[in-house]
């Protein structure tokens, strides 16, 4: 009885300090509650105590203010604060710049989904979509990227001269001063859409809209400045670039060795105060032909010539200079990996700008990191987000149209589950895509300048892509590496690179830059407390820092409480308003895994301080755990939004699935590397007690979005939906849609080409070609004249979509491809096969059936066969003479034929081959639209019987080396 009440008591304990963190009760409060159930628990067992008095204690020194900040507080801070590294202005201005918006609530571990409803889903307005429909659509058509990247090595003067008079450089430019005003939805839409024809033009219009001074102008220009600039930058007549980056600094921008000096000098005649400065800036886009150049550089005022002698460096500070300005070198081009965009570079010694040149006047001297850290964030969450969706949603398009297509071992490769466990990845990742384009625009668009969430879209979208298009290559193959006009993957895939290393490099972005500006961002104490600890009033910042520590532990352990219960009950089922059955179970997780990173993120904080800055694996693993939280969110929100079809829930369901199993992971590596054992053991028991709890994609899964993956229309909305993400066309010439042309051919006639692909491969036509199959199937009856003539037409187009371009053999001239399977080509690839099998068969007295059918068939050969152009009274009537529907359609009756024995006789091959050929315009007849060859082109010149007459006499005869001696 004794032991039964001291367990009661004791469990009574634990359970009220379990809802004490559960229900975040102030320090006061919570210590009042505890002191209460531990007299309690006393009376109901005194060896309780044994617990309970550790909680008394622990209560009274909480309550007590000198015992707290004696025991407590002040060894806290004396500790962190030795912990703490020194930061430079550079760094505090840097942690400090920019909002935070739905990241903030994945980060601190409840988040509040009313708010998340309530989001306004991102949308073009009419004079957007209509921009998008009309401008853009024909820029993409004048754009060949083939022959800007092997012939030009820049865009045409006819696309740039649109791109300028037609507004594409100043899409973020307010209205009065002449630019478009566009949301941030608008303008990814605008660059996905460019990119998805041309990477070059994309990337030429991004920077003015991201990275050129524009921004930087409109947030902290003066008056003066927005009149004199943004005019010109808008209709084009200024074409910007920005200096930030140089030989000795790259991701590391704030180790800038450009220098600007406060001096007197001259400038247009006139003595005046202003800047000599030093600068060399390599990798700026559009700097060979900008005429104004944003620069960012340190400054300096050594004799303190700016009325304060005790400020001499004002620290990183940005100004606007024309590209004429006397000493200004610009015009020298890189070569970004063979993407031929303008980049290159920008030089100055000694030369003397004025002070007013400073964006923002003097006021703004010493500001420009946390400027660009704002301004230039908000670019890096649109534009290379936007060409990494576009990328991926092109190799989604092409590369699925590829895999239906091509066929391998007699089907389609893409039914291969090999190739299904890489297209499924590339259809969830580019769902994925779309909807982080989505989620992170909708947050750009309510203003703010979220540069934790920004980091995120550029490295989870460049990086995505670079996965897609990899995967891309190599269910494509030989098709996707040679190089030339035809190949829809190569520029893609050649330009991977510059997307991952510009707008700061992946492996920075991912191991210092999400979490440890996140940490400072998103946590609700964590910056405040840091400052607290650099404070030079040791005094008056104790006083602070003890408010604020026990604030935080309060939230460390209510979010330890929650991921404890959690982690036997599942997640709060907290969720949207408009959540059902199949994501329900996704926001219980997300609540779950929310609740465990802030956790986990407060242990590491709180044990590794400083050092966590330096430990980059582990940083990277918790950026994971935030940003694959925020994507799995991003999905949710993109389904809500979307057809809800069964494909497309596929698609979402593979990606959350893929979402959620990388935190998981991260999750383990990061338990399982922590320096601090003990504590990892701790944590890593509450947020997993029993262990993984996800598991990948199945095989089942993934083979079934594989299949969707080539479906379309109905059958996949999804991908109906991208080709209104890009620039779609099913032109039979073009790079991207001569696939496209093949595969939605094929899904026209796709019942008809597997019906007779099945009995071909069951070798049950004669001859050796494709053709001779064809002829044969049409004779014995198994298909129509019509679908005949389909079957050839579709095989034309399927071969000619797989050709790979051929070169001169300097590599400077792609040649032009003959497609021997075309509809008018056709009749040369028809063999003699079944004669010569015949005749071999008659010497070896071996002679079928189908021999004496044919001697009988030849009788009936002559003036009254219709099918040679005859009349029955034996009168010629030449074939181009014949144009009556009755006359035409005559030549392709075949009732009375013997399919069997004329399929043996070059006779009637020849004219058969004939027909075949004509039957596109038997057919046309009836169809206002066709695109087969008009009558005319048929015979124009030799007939296409004459021409397999005149093969006769060649010694080579359709692929079969015909002996002179041989007299068959």
């Amino acid at each position: 009885m004794a032991v039964g009440l001291f367990i009661l008591a004791v469990i009574i304990q634990l359970a009220t300090v379990l809802a004490i963190f559960l229900l975040s009760l102030s320090r006061v409060t919570g210590s009042i509650v505890a002191i209460i159930a531990v007299v309690v628990t006393a009376i109901i067992s005194p060896w309780s105590l044994i617990l309970g008095i550790p909680i008394l204690l622990l209560c009274l020194v909480l309550l007590v203010a000198p015992l707290r900040q004696s025991l407590l507080t002040k060894p806290v801070y004396k500790a962190l604060a030795g912990a703490m590294p020194s930061m430079s202005d550079t760094e505090r201005e840097a942690l400090d710049a920019g909002t935070s918006w739905w990241e903030k609530e994945l980060f601190m571990g409840a988040p509040n989904w009313d708010t998340f409803a309530n989001y306004p889903y991102p949308q073009l307005s009419a004079e957007e979509q209509s921009f998008i429909d009309n401008e853009v659509e024909t820029l993409c058509a004048m754009i060949d990227e083939w022959k800007i990247h092997h012939d030009d090595k820049e865009l045409s003067p006819k696309a740039w001269k649109f791109i300028k008079e037609n507004g594409f450089l100043g899409l973020i430019i307010p209205k009065e001063y002449g630019g478009l005003e566009f949301t941030s939805y608008a303008q990814s839409r605008v660059m996905s859409k460019i990119a998805s024809r041309s990477p070059t033009a994309a990337v030429t219009c991004m920077v003015p809209n991201s990275l050129g001074p524009g921004e930087l102008l409109m947030h902290y220009g003066t008056d003066a400045q927005k009149q004199r600039w943004l005019p010109g930058l808008a209709k084009g007549e200024e074409v910007p670039c920005f200096g930030l980056t140089g030989p000795e600094a790259g991701s590391d921008a704030g180790a800038i060795p450009d220098t600007g000096v406060v001096c007197y000098g001259t400038h247009e005649g006139e003595q005046m105060l202003g800047l000599r400065m030093n600068f060399s800036k390599r990798w700026i886009t559009l700097a060979p032909i900008a005429t104004v150049v944003g620069l960012a550089f340190k400054m300096h005022d050594p004799e303190g010539l700016l009325g304060d002698p005790n400020k001499t460096d004002y620290g990183i500070t940005c100004a606007l200079v024309p590209a004429s300005h006397e000493g200004v070198i610009t015009g020298p081009r890189h070569n970004p990996i063979g993407s031929p965009f303008m980049n290159g570079t920008v030089d100055g010694t000694d030369v003397f700008i004025p002070l007013d040149y400073i964006i923002g006047g003097v006021e703004n001297a010493g500001r420009g990191w946390r400027m660009l850290m704002e301004c230039l964030g908000v670019g890096r969450g649109i534009s290379l987000p936007a060409l990494s969706t576009s990328a991926s949603e092109m190799t989604y398009l092409s590369v699925g149209a590829f895999a239906k297509v091509r066929e391998q071992f007699k089907i389609s490769v893409g039914k291969f589950e090999g190739v299904q466990d890489a297209t499924s990845r590339m259809a969830s990742n580019t769902y994925m895509l779309e909807a982080f384009r989505h989620l992170v625009t909708c947050g750009l668009n309510q203003g703010g300048t979220p540069s934790v969430m920004t980091a995120m879209a550029k490295y989870y979208a460049t990086e995505t892509m670079r996965s897609v298009v990899n995967d891309g290559m190599d269910v494509v193959g030989g098709r996707a590496v040679q190089m030339g006009p035809r190949n829809f993957l190569a520029i893609p895939y050649q330009s991977i690179p510059v997307s991952i290393t510009v707008e700061g490099a992946n492996i920075l972005t991912r191991s210092l830059m999400i979490f440890g500006q996140g940490a400072m961002r998103c946590h609700p104490y964590l910056f405040d407390e840091l400052q607290l600890l650099q404070s030079e009033d040791k005094e008056s910042a104790l006083k602070e820092f003890d408010t604020l520590f026990f604030k935080h532990l309060g939230y460390t352990f209510n979010r330890g409480a929650k991921a404890f219960i959690a982690g036997y009950v599942g997640g709060s089922n907290d969720a949207p308003s408009f959540v059902d059955d199949f994501t329900r179970p996704y926001y219980k997780h997300i609540n779950r895994l929310s609740a465990s990173f802030a956790l986990t993120a407060d242990m590491a904080l709180g044990l590794l301080a400083g050092d966590l800055k330096r430990k980059e694996m582990l940083s990277g693993r918790l950026a994971d755990i935030h940003g694959h939280l925020f994507i799995a969110t991003a999905i949710l929100q993109f389904y809500e939004h979307g057809s809800k079809s069964e494909a497309e829930r596929l698609h979402a369901e593979v990606a959350l699935q893929n979402s959620l199993y990388t935190i998981q992971e991260a999750f383990v590596s990061f338990f399982a590397n922590f320096p601090n054992r003990m504590a990892a053991g701790v944590v890593s028991f509450v947020t997993f007690p029993s262990g993984r709890i996800f598991t990948p994609a199945s095989d089942e899964l993934k083979t079934k979005l594989g299949d969707v993956f080539m479906d379309d229309h109905e059958a996949n909305p999804f991908r109906d939906y991208l080709k209104t993400m890009v620039y779609y066309n099913t032109l039979p010439d073009d790079v991207s849609g001569r696939m496209e042309h093949a595969y939605q051919t094929l899904l026209e006639v796709e019942p008809l080409w597997q019906k007779f692909k099945k009995a071909e491969h069951k070798d049950s036509f004669e001859g050796l070609t494709f053709e001779d199959h064809v002829v044969n199937a049409s004779q014995s009856g198994d298909i129509t004249e019509e679908e005949a003539e389909q079957l050839i037409r579709y095989n034309g187009l399927r071969f000619d979509s797989l050709l790979t371009d051929v070169f001169d053999e300097h590599l400077e001239v792609a040649q032009e491809r003959e497609n021997p399977h075309s509809l008018e080509n056709a009749v040369h690839k028809l063999t003699d096969y079944a004669q010569l099998k015949n005749d071999a068969q008659a010497r070896n007295g071996t002679a079928t059936n189908n021999t004496v059918a044919a001697a009988d068939t030849q009788e009936q050969t002559g003036d009254a066969n219709p099918d040679h152009g005859y009349e029955s009274d034996g009168d010629v009537k030449m074939v181009d003479e014949q144009n009556t529907v009755e006359e035409i359609r005559g030549q392709a009756d075949f009732d009375e034929s013997n399919p069997e024995a004329e399929a043996l006789d070059p006779r009637y091959r020849d004219a058969e081959s004939t027909l075949n050929q004509r039957m596109s315009y038997n057919h046309s007849l009836d169809k206002a639209d066709s695109d087969l060859p008009n009558h005319s082109d048929l015979t124009s010149t030799k007939t296409i019987a004459e021409r397999a007459e005149e093969a006769k006499d060649s010694k080579w005869q359709d692929g079969l080396r015909r002996d002179e001696n041989d007299k068959a």
